[in-house]
């Protein structure tokens, strides 16, 4: 149970956000995104939210490009910018021998990039992962932190939620989820 949990991020700033099983970490995340209503409080975002869930929502039978081209629509992307996003995202995770793979077909890890990849698709101002890089092989990881990076520097903010931090100094910030109260870590 969530009790009064306050947090804020500024532009260009990675938050990490910690906690035990069962904390409240993703049912936070999903207030934040709107998948879940608060009892109280509000949630204020400025700018466009990009969400990686802990677990992929996608669909068996489309491909890889398929799901690019749906969620573009649903991000009202222009075709070219949203074909110009897929290739760099492709290119970035290293994945795009999967572009006309199904779903249903990929790795556990080449899921996770594709999950991933449909969050950033957008390039949203506020970027919010729920252990993304579970899956994710060291390339893929390192891959991963670069993207990060970048993020930071044009001033995209970013929350990644994770059961443990191993790479302390990636992070601005690292919150912790206890008791129901986000604490400094």
């Amino acid at each position: 149970m969530l009790r009064g949990v306050d947090l804020a991020m500024r532009p260009g700033e990675v938050v990490g956000l910690v906690g035990e099983n069962g904390s409240g970490k993703s049912t936070l995340m999903k207030v934040l995104v709107g998948a879940l209503a608060a009892d109280e409080g509000s949630v204020e975002v400025s700018g466009r939210l990009g969400y990686c869930p802990q677990e992929p929502v996608v669909y068996e039978r489309l491909t890889c490009d398929e799901h690019f081209e749906l969620f573009g629509r649903a991000y009202r992307m222009a075709p070219q910018h949203e074909r110009r996003a897929r290739r760099e995202l492709y290119a970035a995770l290293g994945f795009e021998r999967y572009r006309s793979t199904r779903a249903d077909q990929l790795s556990g890890g080449t899921l996770a990039k594709l999950n991933l990849g449909l969050a950033m698709l957008a390039d949203p101002d506020v970027l919010l992962l729920d252990e993304p890089y579970a899956g994710f092989d060291w390339d893929t990881y390192v891959k991963f932190w670069q993207l990060v990076g970048q993020r930071r520097q044009t001033g995209k903010a970013v929350l990644i939620i994770s059961h443990f931090v191993a790479d302390e100094e990636r992070f601005d910030r690292i919150v912790e989820l206890r008791y129901g109260l986000a604490v400094p870590w």
